[in-house]
């Protein structure tokens, strides 16, 4: 990044603090469409001081994951899913999809004996019928070990729904395979959920990776994470949305930034937030309007923080502003 004039000679000894305490790298893919250290490329990936500071309302957990880990690599919070991360860390992809990954000394990759105690656990909860494999990122597993898992998964009767959630068609396109999407062929309800952050991640080698993935009839949504000086502008928002929507990916859900330590140089406020969503309501079809959401801090799930058109008196406001009765 030095040699690439990414990063300030000067501010280089800081830097370095930031890359040994989180997971710092950045895909030739994404590398190529940085045009500034801080433009909304280079913002997500490069890392700065700031990152090092933690504010008072950061934590290290921020939605509870931890108390709600039975077995190593699951976290259940709600009665019919639960989250399988076979992938703990993601030293390429993960940075600013929710929150910061931890350096970790073996790449945080599950054993296989881990592996199949999280199977068990699995086996032994037949109310959990989705899986959403997520992490770090279930596909930078290989094709082998993500088949695995997928037809352990399918292979246990109560499982009707698996998800896969990743920022690899994005951020290294190339690498979705057909050897890999193959790896992801199963007779249950299979989701591909992609993580953007701005439409310009959706380039033409993103286009025919999830053509790739389109050819076993995987539906793909996205969602994203709204972030100060990447996406907090209701242009920068309909720009992502309409990407998606042109690669025929249904816009899911724009989370509000988990409050993980050093992140505080990407909060916007939620009425912000809430008006930006407002601002585009009427100009983008509904097709491309997600569920703004806050994941609440402490492990009490996701709840719609979105725009509330309805007021107090019953009366209803339209995408114009104008109120209507009831």
């Amino acid at each position: 990044m030095l040699a690439a004039g990414l990063i300030d000679p000067a501010a280089i000894a800081e830097i370095s603090k930031t890359e040994a305490r989180y997971a710092v790298a950045i895909s030739p893919a994404m590398r190529a469409l940085i045009q500034t250290p801080d433009d909304p490329i280079g913002r997500q990936f490069i890392p700065d001081p700031a990152e090092l500071l933690t504010a008072e309302y950061e934590s290290a957990d921020p939605i509870g994951d931890d108390a709600l880990s039975p077995v190593k690599g699951i976290v259940h919070r709600y009665p019919d899913r639960a989250l399988l991360k076979p992938l703990l860390i993601c030293p390429v992809y993960c940075r600013f999809c929710f929150r910061r990954e931890h350096v970790g000394p073996d790449g945080g990759l599950l054993t296989d004996a881990e592996l199949q105690t999280a199977y068990a656990w699995f086996a032994a909860h037949p109310a959990v019928t989705e899986v959403i494999l997520t992490g770090g990122d279930p596909l930078m597993l290989s094709p082998r070990r993500l088949r695995g898992i997928i037809a352990t998964l399918s292979a246990m009767p109560h499982i009707q729904t698996i998800r896969v959630h990743s920022r690899v068609p994005v951020a290294d396109p190339e690498r979705l395979t057909g050897e890999l999407v193959a790896a992801m062929e199963t007779d249950r309800s299979f989701w591909l959920v992609v993580h953007a952050n701005h439409a310009r991640e959706f380039t033409p080698a993103t286009a025919a990776a999830l053509r790739r993935v389109r050819t076993l009839g995987i539906p793909v949504l996205g969602q994203s994470v709204l972030l100060r000086g990447v996406n907090d502008s209701s242009e920068a928002l309909e720009a992502l949305f309409r990407a998606m929507i042109a690669n025929r990916m249904k816009p899911y859900y724009l989370h509000q930034l988990d409050p993980a330590p050093g992140t505080a140089r990407f909060h916007v406020p939620i009425e912000e937030g809430r008006a930006l969503l407002e601002t585009l309501r009427g100009r983008v079809t509904g097709l491309a309007w997600p569920t703004y959401v806050l994941d609440i801090p402490g492990g009490f799930g996701k709840v719609p923080i979105g725009p509330d058109y309805r007021r107090p008196d019953g009366s209803v406001r339209d995408f114009q502003g104008v109120v209507h009765p009831a």
